[in-house]
């Protein structure tokens, strides 16, 4: 061990210099060594719907994914998502070419990244952004290039023109999330227009991750990037089961589009897991087929948890940015006469018994989201509503 620390080439590959651990790591532990409520990584604390689990259960019973299974996914389960893309959107999509299972979404946007860019090449993205996005970016040597979504009226919003400047003769994709993590916008059909007609523009790969897709309220709706004129063959979408059932450790995920970019993307992810969660896609393909009103209801329980904790977090004198999808809020601490959402994180715990996540840490331009944090509310009521308690009372303290 002594000759390899010797050495004065590092041991962590450069490319991932600077990352360490994640920040949902740090915090998920630092919840658990002062007894705090974790609203920071977000991960409902209720399982999904019993007919999902117990499908699980008889696929292991019945041997069904217990060995491996195929490369590209269950046929079953590929069908369904074929299934729902059509059902939800009106996109035709063959489950035997323009379908690939992942373990998560994660694992399919690395594959992307790996498969789709090379060195040298620039990857517009949209900060504050999913941390993995940096990492898997810089492990294909590639650049990443931030547009700043920034807060008006209560939304975040993002600067088409400046969107428009950031792509040059080296941008080779345009990385895109919506619903959007951490901020809670959806993009509107207009931002979206403007983004395709930019790719198609420009010649312009996209990949799309759509995970939050079910959970948006109030007047918003989620419109896959993919439907929009010249981008069916452009476009690489990509969403997964554990937001929208809510078992987010089974980690079955999904690529699709045109034959060409799965089979890129298939070769890259066949040398990372191979394959995973075989039980798991047989449950989440009946998942799949659930009526709409599991969708509507899951929507109803989500809007009342974000106005419950919305609602708390005003009060504590926050102020909020209400989401129009996913399950994050977005507060701003400068209300409170704090400006560092990193200390004032780290601080919390022990001050009030709640974890929150510095939002700072998903950009580039640390400065642009020093003052907000993030909160998650898929959480059972009784525990947002004591969340919202405990912070109330620290701030009377």
């Amino acid at each position: 061990m002594a000759g390899m620390t010797s050495s004065a080439r590092p041991l962590l590959n450069r490319r991932l210099a600077g990352f360490g651990t994640t920040i949902f790591a740090e915090m998920s532990a630092l919840a658990l060594r002062t007894g705090s409520i974790n609203l920071g990584q977000g991960f409902p604390d209720t399982d999904g719907p019993e007919e999902v689990r117990e499908a699980a259960v008889r696929a292991l019973r019945d041997g069904r994914g217990n060995q491996y299974p195929p490369g590209p996914g269950i046929p079953e389960l590929r069908t369904a998502i074929a299934a729902h893309q059509q059902r939800r959107y009106g996109l035709s999509v063959d489950p035997d070419t323009e379908v690939l299972v992942t373990a998560g979404a994660t694992e399919a946007i690395a594959a992307s990244l790996l498969a789709l860019l090379e060195p040298g090449d620039e990857v517009v993205a949209l900060e504050p952004y999913y941390d993995s996005y940096a990492a898997c970016v810089a492990m294909a040597g590639a650049t990443r290039v931030p547009v700043t979504l920034r807060p008006h009226e209560g939304r975040f919003h993002l600067d088409l023109d400046e969107l428009r400047d950031a792509v040059t003769d080296r941008t080779r994709l345009l990385l895109v999330n919506t619903p959007h993590n951490p901020t809670g916008t959806v993009l509107t059909r207009e931002e979206l227009a403007a983004i395709a007609e930019l790719a198609v523009e420009r010649d312009l790969l996209v990949v799309t991750d759509e995970v939050y897709e079910h959970l948006v309220f109030d007047d918003a709706a989620h419109v896959p990037l993919a439907t929009f004129p010249g981008m069916r063959d452009r476009t690489v979408t990509i969403s997964s089961a554990g937001k929208t059932f809510s078992f987010t450790g089974w980690k079955v995920g999904w690529v699709t589009g045109a034959p060409e970019l799965v089979t890129a993307v298939r070769s890259a992810k066949q040398y990372l897991t191979y394959v995973s969660a075989g039980p798991f896609q047989y449950a989440v393909a009946e998942a799949l087929a659930l009526p709409d009103a599991y969708y509507t209801e899951l929507r109803a329980d989500l809007r009342v948890k974000r106005d419950l904790l919305a609602t708390g977090l005003a009060e504590a004198g926050f102020g909020v940015l209400r989401p129009a999808g996913t399950y994050f809020i977005t507060a701003d601490i400068r209300p409170l006469g704090e400006t560092d959402g990193e200390a004032f994180c780290l601080a919390l715990p022990e001050r009030a018994g709640v974890v929150a996540i510095p939002t700072s840490v998903f950009y580039d331009h640390r400065e642009e989201g020093a003052p907000y944090i993030r909160f998650a509310f898929c959480k059972q009521k009784s525990v947002l509503k004591e969340a919202a308690s405990r912070l109330q009372a620290a701030g009377r303290r």
